[in-house]
């Protein structure tokens, strides 16, 4: 009786086993062995893929272009009374609301880390509000000619600055964004130094180049010009013949030259002239800058060391 009873347990666990193991394979998802799925793309590659910033966070006081004022941050206040919640013209607080707010006053949509519309010269041009969905992901090319600009804080990209990158790394592919790396983001502190002259830039000739013959999407600079010409030649070139860029871009020294993606995301301000973008690199797993979903998946995000609060120029930051 006993090995009865042992061997209808052990034919039932079997049993159970099975039909874990089926209930297991029936609930994979269908896309996890289809490799034209994105989602599997994701898992695979860019789940484990390391994503490295490229974008300064705008704040009150920043280097800015000399025509152009700094942006004011305050508390949000109410607009009218909620009875029960609020009075007209209080600020909104933890204490007594639960909830903050802040107002940005930006006295102009060309400020920090920024993507340039055609629209911003020409009055044919796109606006930021019409730039395609096409512009989220595209393949990352950075040109480095920051030893060049040690040694001339002047020097322009040139053609065959372009010529050079394509003889180690290949053709620059259709539609990527190529960012030239001077290492002048590092110089953003230095809020009047970082916009006199002289600074990097990006000849006539290149820009022409990269899109006549190489057909990018867009280029991408860290000064807040394309170039130091009197008439801003290469700016005046790309708005009018309906280019975009990138001006005000960081750490393009953590980026591998070839073989990353960059992702783009900008406000969308209906026919805005300008937009205030976000820039994220991403990167093969290996690489050894950056983060990956892994080590950083986001949710739940850190809690602060301090509670937040504004400090002088209305900026919430952690204090003790």
């Amino acid at each position: 009786m006993l090995s009865t009873r042992r061997t209808t347990v052990r034919n039932a666990c079997s049993t159970s086993v099975w039909a874990l193991a089926l209930f297991a394979l029936s609930s994979v998802p269908s896309w996890a062995d289809d490799d034209t799925s994105l989602w599997t793309l994701y898992e695979r590659s860019l789940k484990s893929a390391k994503y490295i910033d490229l974008t300064h966070a705008f704040e009150p006081e920043q280097a800015v272009w000399p025509g152009f004022d700094n942006a004011v941050f305050k508390p949000a206040v109410a607009s009218a009374d909620i009875p029960g919640f609020v009075a007209k013209g209080e600020e909104y607080s933890y204490e007594k609301h639960g909830v903050v707010a802040s107002a940005y006053q930006l006295p102009t949509d060309q400020y920090g880390t920024q993507l340039d519309p055609p629209a911003h010269w020409n009055p044919l041009g796109a606006t930021i509000s019409d730039l395609p969905a096409t512009y989220a992901l595209r393949p990352l090319v950075v040109i480095d000619v920051s030893q060049k600009v040690a040694a001339d804080p002047g020097y322009h990209l040139q053609v065959s600055d372009i010529e050079a990158w394509e003889s180690r790394h290949g053709r620059i592919p259709e539609g990527a964004v190529v960012m030239v790396r001077s290492d002048w983001y590092k110089r953003w502190d230095e809020r009047e130094r970082f916009n006199q002259k002289p600074f990097p830039g990006v000849g006539l000739e290149a820009l022409k180049f990269l899109h006549l013959e190489r057909h990018i999407l867009f280029h991408g600079h860290e000064p807040l010009d394309t170039d130091t010409t009197p008439t801003l030649e290469g700016e005046e070139w790309l708005m009018h013949n309906n280019f975009a860029q990138a001006e005000g871009v960081a750490n393009l020294d953590k980026v591998p030259e070839a073989g990353a993606l960059i992702s783009i995301g900008f406000a969308k301000p209906l026919g805005g002239t300008g937009g205030f973008a976000r820039y994220v690199a991403i990167a093969p797993p290996d690489w050894p800058e950056g983060e990956s979903v892994e080590q950083v998946p986001g949710a739940p995000l850190p809690v602060q060391p301090a509670p937040l609060k504004r400090d002088a120029q209305g900026v919430m930051r952690p204090t003790p």
